[in-house]
């Protein structure tokens, strides 16, 4: 949901195989903040079936869910996760058991994506700079790589980053602001960004040292901000969400 354009947002509903796409809004890591809440209605309403959870907040307010977290959160095409403080997240979602419902989101294929403290929660460790100087943290493991956000926003980020890996942290992804990784079980697919420019990156330790590795980027201004999906090989499944391949877009 970023604010000067859809390029992304259209990019992960293109993955989605229905006229009017289930998206569920989980905005934990704002602790529920009402602004990001209206945002997600005013992008995804009018053209998907929209709702939201709220773990902050006793009224949920239209669209809001309740009762039965596992059963709505599952019958969803897209499970879009917001911004903000992840170890909040972290923690509030393993209270309430939204950690392992998610898990179960992921094997039977449903969307999983979002920007920022939404990207990290998907990979095993991840960098968080929310309050402080930047942090390794414990995600929730689905994709067996770290993963840093706004690399280009935040240049101690990048530093920061070098340093855990160079520590011990395991080798990973980062990507600039306005673009996203897509990843097709724990296999990159592709990256792509909403920005001309926008840059992604492969980092590990090779040795005693530390590379960084430029990836291929697509910009999606230049596509329509939709997947290019390629056709399945013989004896294969095509690469789209299904109930038994789980695709996650980190942005």
């Amino acid at each position: 949901m970023e604010r000067d354009g859809t390029l992304l947002d259209d990019y992960v509903l293109s993955l989605v195989d229905a006229a009017r796409p289930r998206v569920c809004f989980l905005p934990t890591a704002s602790g529920d903040a009402d602004h990001y809440v209206v945002r997600f209605y005013r992008r995804f309403s009018p053209g998907c079936e929209a709702s939201h959870v709220s773990l902050f907040r006793r009224d949920q307010g239209t669209g809001g869910v309740e009762d039965d977290l596992a059963t709505h959160l599952l019958s969803q095409d897209l499970i879009y996760v917001g911004g903000g403080n992840v170890l909040s997240m972290l923690g509030a979602w393993r209270a309430h058991g939204l950690d392992a419902i998610l898990r179960k989101a992921w094997r039977r294929g449903i969307v999983l994506c979002g920007p920022s403290a939404g990207s990290l929660c998907w990979f095993d460790q991840a960098l968080s700079a929310f309050h402080g100087a930047p942090r390794p943290v414990r995600g929730l493991g689905l994709l067996p790589y770290s993963n840093c956000v706004h690399y280009n926003a935040e240049p101690a980020r990048r530093a920061e980053y070098h340093r855990a890996v160079a520590d011990g942290m395991c080798g990973g992804y980062a990507a600039d602001d306005g673009v996203a990784l897509h990843f097709q079980g724990t296999c990159l697919e592709r990256a792509v960004s909403s920005r001309p420019d926008g840059s992604a990156y492969r980092v590990e330790l090779q040795g005693s040292r530390v590379r960084e590795t430029r990836l291929e980027v697509t910009y999606l201004g230049a596509t329509g901000g939709r997947a290019e999906r390629p056709q399945p090989a013989l004896g294969t499944s095509a690469p789209t969400p299904t109930r038994a391949t789980a695709e996650p877009v980190a942005a």
